[in-house]
Order: C-alpha cells, then sequence, then structure tokens
C-alpha cells in the first residue's frame, strides 16, 4: 500500500471523532484523515447548549468512569488522551426515584440495571414473585442464546419488578421495553453470568462480583464546561480534516480503495480514499452499503434495526421546590408523558446557581409512541412543566424559559440476537471489503464510553486492513 494512506471517516459524532483520534495516535506519520459530517455541527448527540444565562446539556450528560471490566471506561481514557481528566466532574447527588402509583420513592440499591441482586431491597417498590428463581440444574441460558431482558426477568422474578423496575430503567436509557430488548446487548455482563448461573439472583450477583466497586466510587461523570469540549478537543487532536455539511451520498469499491460522491446531486464532489469508516446511524450505513454490489445482505440486515425518537424538554425554574434527588424515572405503566427527569442544578453541584435558579430536564417519548411528540414545542413544555408538578405534588413556578431538543431516530433498539447479526455483517465486509468498517452505537451498543470504544476499534481494524501501524 502506498504512503500517506487516506482515511474517510463517515459521521463527524463522538464515535468517528474518536476513531480520527486513534488514527493518529496509531496510523503511519502522514496518514490523511477526512470526517465528513452531514449536519453543520459536530458531536452528534452530545451537545452542550447555554439557557437563562448558564450550561446545559441538550443531549448526553455523563458518561461512565468505568468499562464492565472494571477498568476505566474508553471515554475517561479518551477524556485523559485530551488533555481534559481535570476537569472530570461527578454528580454531587446520587439518588434517584421511581414513581410508583402516582408517588416518589427511592430507587433500591443492590441492582443490576433495575435487576435484583436482593430480593428484599425492592418490596417497597415491586413485590417479587415468589419462589419462580428456582435451580433448574443448568444454565439460564444456552451459550449462544439471547433473550429479551423482560422475558427472563418476568419468568424469574415476575412482571411487578419488570414494570416498575426493570422497564423504567432500561427505557430511561434506550426509550424501550424491556420485552424487547437483547439481554446481551443492553446488559452483557448479566448474559454472560447466565450462560453460568442456574438462578438470576446468582447470575446477578456474579455479575456484580466480576465488577466490584468501592464505596463512594463515582459512577458516571461528566466535564466541567459542559460535553462539548470533549467534542471539539477530539476534532482537533488528531490534525483530521473535518467537513461540516457534507453528505456523503455514495460509496463505490476501486482497484485501489473506494470513490466516495459528497454532496449536492446537482454538483458532486469525487473523492477518493484508501479506507473507509462509516459511523452513522444504521440506516444511513445501510444505504451507502447497498451501493455496493457484494454488499446486499449486510445492507439489509444493518437497515433493518429501528430507532425511538424522543425530546428532552429543559425548564428554567425560580426558585422551585425540588426533592434532595438526582432526578426520577417514571415507569410506562403510570400512564404519563414524561419518562425521565433529571434535576440537573441539584444532581450536579458545579451547575449551582446563586440565584436559585433550577435547571429540570424531562425526556419524553419511548419506541412506538413516537405520536406523543407530534405537538409544538410550546405545547410539550407545558405538558412536561404539568407532570413534574403532578408527581413532585407542589405547582412548580412557571420557566423564566425553557429548550426543547429533538431528537428524531435516535435511540437504537436492539433486539435479541441483534450482536449475532452485527457480527455477521461485519464478517461480510471483512471477507469482502477489509477496508471498509462499521462502528457507533447502532452496532455496539449506546453511551459515550461504548461509542468511543467502537470507533477507536474500527480505527484498528482500518490500520491492519491496511498494512499495520507506524
Amino acid at each position: 500500500m502506498r504512503q500517506p494512506w487516506r482515511v474517510a471517516i463517515v459521521g463527524g459524532g463522538i464515535t468517528g471523532l474518536a476513531a480520527a483520534v486513534r488514527l493518529a495516535d496509531r496510523a503511519p506519520a502522514g496518514t490523511e484523515v477526512t470526517v465528513y459530517e452531514q449536519s453543520g455541527v459536530l458531536g452528534g448527540k452530545l451537545r452542550t447548549g447555554e439557557l437563562a444565562g448558564g450550561p446545559v446539556e441538550f443531549g448526553a450528560e455523563s458518561f461512565l468512569m468505568r468499562d464492565p471490566a472494571g477498568g476505566e471506561s474508553a471515554a475517561v481514557a479518551l477524556v485523559r488522551r485530551l488533555g481534559l481528566a481535570g476537569d472530570i466532574v461527578h454528580p454531587s447527588v446520587g439518588q434517584a426515584a421511581l414513581v410508583v402509583d402516582g408517588g416518589l420513592r427511592p430507587v433500591p440499591g443492590g441492582t443490576l440495571v433495575g435487576v435484583p441482586g436482593d430480593l428484599a431491597k425492592v418490596t417497597a417498590v415491586a413485590e417479587p414473585a415468589a419462589d419462580a428463581d428456582r435451580d433448574a440444574g443448568r444454565p439460564l441460558l444456552a451459550p449462544d442464546a439471547d433473550v429479551s431482558v423482560g422475558a427472563l426477568v418476568r419468568a424469574r422474578f415476575g412482571d411487578a419488578v419488570v414494570d416498575r423496575l426493570v422497564d423504567p430503567m432500561l427505557g430511561g436509557v434506550y426509550a424501550g421495553r424491556a420485552d424487547d430488548l437483547s439481554l446481551a446487548t443492553t446488559m452483557p455482563a448479566l448474559a454472560r453470568a447466565a450462560r453460568v448461573e442456574h438462578t438470576l439472583l446468582g447470575a446477578v450477583r456474579a455479575a456484580q462480583a466480576a465488577a466490584p466497586r468501592a464505596p463512594g466510587e463515582p459512577v458516571f461523570g461528566t466535564l466541567a464546561g459542559g460535553l462539548s469540549r470533549l467534542v471539539e478537543a477530539a476534532a482537533t487532536a488528531g490534525g483530521a480534516t473535518i467537513r461540516r455539511t457534507a453528505a456523503v451520498r455514495e460509496l463505490t469499491p476501486t482497484a485501489t480503495g473506494w470513490r466516495l460522491t459528497v454532496g449536492p446531486t446537482r454538483d458532486p464532489e469525487l473523492v477518493d480514499a484508501d479506507a473507509v469508516l462509516l459511523a452513522v446511524p444504521a440506516r444511513p450505513a445501510a444505504r451507502l452499503l447497498a451501493g455496493v454490489a457484494d454488499l446486499a445482505g449486510a445492507a439489509a440486515t444493518v437497515g433493518e434495526l429501528d430507532y425511538a425518537s424522543v425530546a428532552l424538554v429543559t425548564l428554567a425554574l425560580p426558585r422551585p421546590e425540588l426533592p434532595a434527588l438526582s432526578g426520577f424515572l417514571v415507569p410506562a405503566t403510570e400512564g404519563l408523558l414524561v419518562k425521565a427527569s433529571t434535576f440537573f442544578t441539584t444532581k450536579w453541584g458545579h451547575l449551582a446557581r446563586p440565584d436559585g435558579l433550577a435547571l429540570v430536564r424531562a425526556s419524553v417519548g419511548r419506541y412506538g409512541e413516537e405520536a406523543s411528540l407530534q405537538v409544538t414545542d410550546d405545547d410539550l413544555a407545558e405538558a412536561v412543566h404539568r407532570e413534574l408538578s403532578k408527581v413532585l405534588g407542589v405547582p412548580l413556578p412557571a420557566p423564566v424559559a425553557r429548550h426543547v431538543q429533538r431528537w428524531g431516530g435516535s435511540l437504537p433498539q436492539y433486539t435479541p440476537g441483534h450482536l449475532d447479526r452485527v457480527a455477521a455483517v461485519r464478517a461480510a465486509l471483512r471477507g469482502a471489503h477489509p477496508t471498509l468498517a462499521l462502528a457507533g452505537a447502532g452496532y455496539d451498543g449506546v453511551g459515550i464510553p461504548v461509542c468511543v470504544r467502537s470507533g477507536a476499534t474500527a480505527a484498528e481494524e482500518i490500520i491492519t486492513a491496511l498494512g499495520g501501524s507506524a
């Protein structure tokens, strides 16, 4: 392979930017990396804005500090690589609540994404089924099996634990339902333990023991000044060329690599590259793959992945009566539009305002309920204000400012078997076109650490396919 390499990254979210940083660190000197972002804004679902004179996140608000194996997460590693580790801050208030029968109850401790490791600790929220989690003399899951989270937990702990605890926890992350979401994708540590343990209690405890956490150790972190700082630092760290408002419309294999068709139909730009890394959601990725003759099957598989749409409504409230909580989650059985809320200026002490103004954010929208979002921003904000007042039991003051951020088709819905389907697609790419890689939340899971790791891993695959690192 001639030098220098030319690598095209399609997608300027945190996945694509993390890939660019890894290429800068590991590819031979002189490698030319270009990031093509269809919109005018980098960062994808990481977007720090301003409301009532203070910073607030209009997308993801934090990252996990540790990875499933117990080491520092890929997000923390990237923050450190970019020289921002000294700016990591942690929540000041960690206790969250669940809305149960119209009132707030503390989220019980000792659970794994809501799945109990001690049934006695969850009885205030949900009464587990009696004697259902019996040892049948074999592991809960076969070695290659995958099931929905809801199917496994309902069979072992009963409906109440799923509906009142597991479903709202997963809904807060994925905007989906426990009965539809893949255990292996959304809860990989529990899936691994379930292939060994004979009871669900045993599997939860084994998964927790595999990555013990010291008392008081923070689970989440963010950056002082907002997560857009991570985006900006990653965009400049690797020296990649950043192309905003540059839609890649077609991908064509050539004798030496790839040709990208970029820009408007009437005035397209043709760009040659030795390798391409697709760091875009499944549907645009599928459209690009479908243009490659021998990847029609892979394109169809990728295109089947569905997404949920959500809206984030942030209200700036003058001196409201808020409980000392980070926020709350809402089970779908409560019949509310709001599925989760964060008391931003309570949870994040560094955002506390001396004037007593509080920022409260609510998440609206569940998979399959997109019609609930088909209202004006004003109507959505009014509905959120009304429901928050109802849940808290006190009329909240009128907001002095508000912001509605709509994320259409933003959260992947991983049905059982998702990881096997992704593995088959990647095997097809490696077999036919090893210089083409897929990365991002649509394939490997949601959350900043997962997306960073996905981008970095895809970058390593590109480096290997082109002949190895420097």
